[in-house]
């Protein structure tokens, strides 16, 4: 199946979105890890680690999407869609995380 530059174009750009939404909400968990109680602050710490190693994986996909041709768009297209549930997983499960660390 074609997909043209057009469909390529918005979905990146949709994606890249995304990315710089999650990078806002990592940046905010840094702040309030550097604000928190010591034993809250490792947790933190610990947290924000996974989700910038998940969030940097879902890039290289990206740019790997950018970068690939017709023929390798939808496998591309499915590699960058399995790094981004990841990454989305792993944020809710910090999220959660946090938000229990802050409670306690």
């Amino acid at each position: 199946m074609k997909t043209s530059m057009d469909t390529r174009q918005a979905y990146q750009n949709k994606v890249k979105a995304e990315l710089d939404r999650i990078n806002a909400q990592i940046a905010e968990y840094q702040a309030k890890a550097d604000k928190a109680k010591a034993e809250v602050a490792v947790e933190y710490n610990s947290q924000v680690e996974e989700l910038l190693i998940k969030r940097d994986a879902a890039q290289v996909k990206l740019e790997e999407l950018q970068l690939a041709s017709e023929a390798a768009w939808e496998d591309m297209q499915r590699g960058f869609e399995l790094a981004w549930q990841d990454l989305s997983l792993a944020f809710q499960s910090a999220l959660a995380k946090l938000e229990n660390s802050l409670k306690g």
